[in-house]
């Protein structure tokens, strides 16, 4: 290995917390509250779509082009414009927001590998661009708090993966240094070129086996592979 790592810097959606699984379970009990059509608004067809919709305006919060309000306003109006609906259920998205964090499905072998880094002497912290309100309740349902010594939250210092600050922040935060340091997130764009700009190593989670415009330092499909490595 090309650095001795000491700071390992996780991002936590789709990463730690299984976003796919913790949507699809809040999604599907939003459905049976407020009694969609099946034949109008079919329930996977519902979940396929919101996540489309939703991965799309994050993208660009990671482009700095929507806000955070533009994603809580428009993510379940886009879904249901989707379906030729265009009564949204009153609450909707503040529902989702109470409830999906509240979920605490994780990636299989999470807490393995967690603990097996914190064992092996590594200071664990998280980076995310999710929002301050949910973030804490994702962490906490989900038994991850206790592995984590710094939780660096966009809304703490005003700036968001990829931008250097963010990291820039981080490292004051955590006593860390890039050389030292490791990120591993499953956003190309926010984890793997924000890794970059910081003079990072960094894994790419790939989930989708997407092909990286530039290869990052190392490059797993679940997070389990990173004790091949660490």
């Amino acid at each position: 290995m090309p650095r001795t790592y000491q700071h390992l810097f996780f991002d936590l959606d789709n990463t730690l917390w299984d976003f796919g699984t913790n949507c699809a379970l809040t999604l599907t009990m939003l459905h049976e509250k407020h009694q969609l059509d099946p034949q109008r608004i079919p329930l996977d067809a519902f979940i396929k779509k919101y996540r489309e919709v939703n991965d799309t305006l994050w993208h660009g919060f990671h482009k700095g082009t929507v806000t955070k309000e533009e994603i809580r306003s428009q993510r379940f109006t886009l879904t249901f414009h989707h379906f030729k609906e265009h009564t949204i259920p009153a609450g909707i998205d503040e529902e989702f927001l109470q409830i999906c964090p509240a979920q605490g499905h994780v990636y299989p072998g999470t807490h393995e590998v967690l603990d097996y880094l914190q064992n092996k002497g590594y200071v664990l912290h998280i980076i995310t661009n999710g929002f301050k309100e949910t973030q804490h309740i994702k962490i906490s349902t989900s038994g991850l708090q206790k592995y984590f010594a710094e939780v660096i939250e966009t809304e703490d210092c005003g700036f968001k993966k990829p931008d250097l600050r963010i990291f820039e922040y981080a490292f004051k935060k955590s006593g860390a240094s890039p050389s030292e340091s490791l990120m591993i997130g499953d956003d190309y764009e926010a984890d793997i070129v924000g890794g970059m700009n910081a003079g990072m190593d960094q894994v790419f989670l790939n989930h989708h086996r997407i092909s990286a415009p530039a290869a990052p330092s190392y490059e797993i499909f679940s997070i389990k592979e990173l004790l091949h490595f660490l």
